[in-house]
């Protein structure tokens, strides 16, 4: 008997691929294992009711769209024994490429097909739910100065990274990690439930997304001639091995400030006040996954990263020079 599954369709999403769902589903769909219901979010936090909604209707929803469709999704099925799956069609598409979902859509169906099933850590940060990577610091900062922009793509992201990265200064950061406290001056605080932001780029490669555990990546001050070194590291995925890096895993985790945090929540801008409260949510999120590992295709961040940094003559970096990857 065909499983109920649906689909909860982001229409403004990334690429704009999702268009032609209707048509790959018709073709690559298994209708002998499901039967299938396609809506579409209609305002920011609509995905999140749909996926709740759907609990005990359907055996699998399926986000189809970028990180922040799959975070919408993720929060109304948590807790469930719904099985969550996804299409990829946005920029980043950072959980995804963890769990091996590939880039195609066709593809990604697929995977859909052979039901391939785990269940996932999520990290509860107060009152917000990050399945993938989240955290505060530079990155944040330039989450909040993108979503400002208006303009979308790679391309404004890296003019707007470059440009903050000249002014960006260290903050302090009381944490305690399963009551261990510590003080960091940091450049970067990632959250790492998987092992990358999206795009290729791995803030955590050794990052296990059902260890009951969260990465706390602590990325320290460090020289600006560095900058080049440390993104190759983050796409050729040795950022682990970085000197700059340090990396801690807990179950709880607390950082605390005298200021309000800037922070994203799998990429999505988002401000608390002076206290973080983090709580890894052991095995709450049923996932498809996919079991071949897909080669790592560059993506256009990277692309643009790349030809940044070999434009870089002096200017924003420092001066050229050979680079030991520290």
């Amino acid at each position: 008997m065909a499983e109920e599954i649906l689909f909860i369709v982001n229409p403004i999403s990334g690429t704009g691929k999702q268009k032609h769902l209707n048509a790959i589903l018709e073709k690559t769909l298994d209708f002998n294992a499901f039967s299938p219901t396609i809506l579409y979010t209609q305002h920011a936090g609509h995905a999140t009711e749909l996926s709740h909604e759907a609990i005990g209707k359907y055996r699998y929803v399926i986000a189809v769209g970028g990180d922040g469709t799959v975070n919408e999704v993720a929060k109304g099925l948590v807790g469930s024994d719904t099985t969550m799956g996804i299409i990829p069609v946005g920029s980043g598409n950072g959980l995804a490429r963890h769990l091996n979902i590939p880039m195609k859509m066709d593809e990604a169906v697929k995977v859909i097909n052979k039901r391939l099933t785990e269940r996932i850590d999520t990290v509860k940060i107060n009152n917000e739910l990050s399945v993938n990577v989240s955290g505060t610091g530079f990155d944040a900062h330039v989450a909040h100065k993108f979503a400002k922009n208006g303009k979308r793509g790679s391309i404004p992201y890296v003019k707007i990274a470059a440009t903050e990265f000249q002014q960006y200064k260290t903050q302090a950061y009381k944490i305690v990690a399963d009551g261990q406290p510590m003080f960091r001056n940091a450049f970067m605080i990632s959250l790492a439930n998987s092992a990358q932001f999206g795009n290729n780029a791995l803030i955590s490669p050794e990052a296990k997304i059902d260890d009951g555990l969260v990465d706390i990546c602590i990325l320290s001050e460090f020289p600006k001639v560095e900058a080049p070194a440390l993104a190759a590291r983050l796409f050729n995925r040795t950022m682990h091995k970085s000197n700059f890096l340090e990396i801690v895993r807990a179950k709880s985790v607390q950082i605390d400030t005298n200021h309000p945090i800037v922070c994203h929540i799998d990429g999505e801008p988002v401000v608390f006040d002076d206290m973080l409260n983090i709580e890894v949510q052991p095995a709450s999120l049923s996932i498809i996954y996919n079991d071949e590992v897909q080669k790592p295709i560059i993506t256009n961040i990277e692309r643009e990263f790349t030809k940044l940094f070999s434009n870089a003559k002096g200017g924003i970096f420092g001066n050229k020079k050979k680079i030991d990857a520290k």
